[in-house]
């Protein structure tokens, strides 16, 4: 059990932040299904008020509007707050240069953010997402450039395959630029499959994990039936969460069994599906701050209540269970009990990660 002002330090960075972060793609009604700006601010004011200091937004959420919203909400604030935003999407239609990891985008998006927020500085700038274009130099030493100017303090990464970041990670400290210092990925009971490759590497890199989803788009709160099960490959943003979500994949099976057994622990500790959910990612030592987004206060409430749910190793054991992810090569192979007899003859020898 813990609260918003028990603070945790973010990757190798000394930066202090809550162990929950305020996600406010959900800040704007400009897609269809966000939370006015009213609404939007008793959100923002119920975190605050209780310790919470690390705010997450992007440049193209709700077409600008989130930004411009979360400015206008910590300009009396702002040396409280690690304000985090990221950059990649594009922003205008048909101009190839407005989206992407390259230089151009960088440095016009921090720009952008800087206008809608209302800041001299970002504290955490985040790459959203690689482009499999952009050389992985360009981006490390554009990002260094940007801490070097004071108009970002530290750098992250999002949705970038484990080897690249690595690849980029090992760049940096090699050349003495910036490093990355959060990994904020998709991670809940029904998104598990980071595990194998990026959260141990976060770890070993010096990043801190910040699920993003970590109720796995709301499948986990049970909203959601099997008569709800859909898949979608529409290309544009719904308009509609459910149809968001359906375009994610996780509005399928599997993902409603799971949902099932978070009810069940749910009755048993006295809780709510949303908050066992969270709790469960809390749970993991590698992650930092799960990303808690809302469209109602009630909804921002009944989240930030994760951090007094306290789960059992037993319920933790059967939530793992209940979502547990095939392994994947190469730990699929050399953990069979023949490969680890040829590596060891036998003997008995102490395991690393």
């Amino acid at each position: 059990m813990t609260s918003l002002d028990h603070y945790r330090l973010l990757g190798r960075s000394g930066l202090r932040v809550s162990p929950i972060a305020l996600g406010t793609m959900t800040f704007g009604q400009d897609w269809g299904w966000g939370a006015d700006a009213g609404e939007a601010r008793r959100i923002f004011d119920l975190y605050i008020d209780q310790g919470g200091n690390f705010v997450d937004t992007a440049v193209n959420y709700t077409d600008g509007a989130s930004e411009r919203i979360v400015g206008e909400f910590i300009k009396d604030k702002r040396d409280r707050i690690v304000l985090a935003t990221k950059f990649t999407m594009a922003r205008e239609p048909g101009n190839p240069n407005s989206g992407g990891n390259h230089r151009l985008n960088m440095l016009r998006s921090v720009e952008q953010s800087l206008r809608q927020l209302n800041t001299d500085r970002i504290d955490l700038l985040y790459l959203h997402g690689w482009d499999m274009t952009t050389q992985p130099d360009e981006v490390m030493r554009g990002l260094d450039d940007l801490v070097r100017l004071g108009k970002i303090h530290y750098v992250g990464i999002c949705n970038t395959p484990a080897w690249r970041i690595s690849q980029m990670q090992t760049t940096a400290d090699m050349r003495g630029w910036s490093p990355f210092v959060a990994l904020q990925i998709e991670y809940s009971l029904i998104e598990r499959t980071v595990e194998h490759e990026l959260i141990p590497m976060a770890v070993a890199l010096g990043m801190g994990v910040l699920p993003w989803s970590p109720l796995g788009g709301g499948v986990l709160t049970g909203k959601y039936a099997r008569s709800d099960v859909r898949d979608s490959r529409d290309a544009i943003i719904s308009s509609t969460r459910k149809g968001v979500i359906a375009s994610s994949g996780h509005l399928n099976e599997r993902s409603i069994e799971v949902a099932d057994v978070v009810r069940t622990v749910a009755e048993e500790v006295g809780a709510t599906p949303s908050q066992v959910a969270i709790a469960w990612t809390l749970a993991n030592p590698a992650v930092t701050s799960p990303v808690m987004g809302a469209r109602t206060l009630a909804q921002a409430k009944d989240n930030l209540g994760a951090l007094g749910v306290a789960l059992s190793p037993e319920h933790v054991d059967r939530l793992n269970q209940a979502s547990a992810q095939d392994p994947i090569f190469p730990i699929r192979f050399v953990g069979r009990p023949m490969v680890q007899q040829l590596i060891f003859g036998g003997a008995s020898v102490a395991r690393r990660d």
